[in-house]
């Protein structure tokens, strides 16, 4: 552990940061699998959880927590499998 004021500080600020940043990439990822069991199952509502799954992709590198270069081929490859 720090003694340290600020370095503790600092700790306590990562440990916050990562439990949202865990959070917010895990319900990108679950909007992605949801719109692949939607896509398997013949779903409905597909247009609207595709439209959910290039959202949430969206946020995710908006907040920083994926590269533009993967947020553009995961929005390409959802692309693909919507128009397949």
């Amino acid at each position: 552990m720090p003694i340290i004021k600020s370095a503790i500080e600092r700790v306590r600020v990562n440990e916050k940061a990562q439990v949202r940043n865990a959070a917010q990439l895990s319900s990108m990822r679950t909007s992605v699998k949801k719109f692949e069991q939607a896509k398997a199952a013949g779903a409905d509502n597909l247009e609207e959880t595709f439209n959910d799954a290039l959202s949430a992709i969206d946020r995710a590198h908006s907040k920083g927590l994926i590269k533009a270069n993967k947020a553009a081929r995961d929005k390409s490859r959802l692309s693909a499998r919507y128009a397949k």
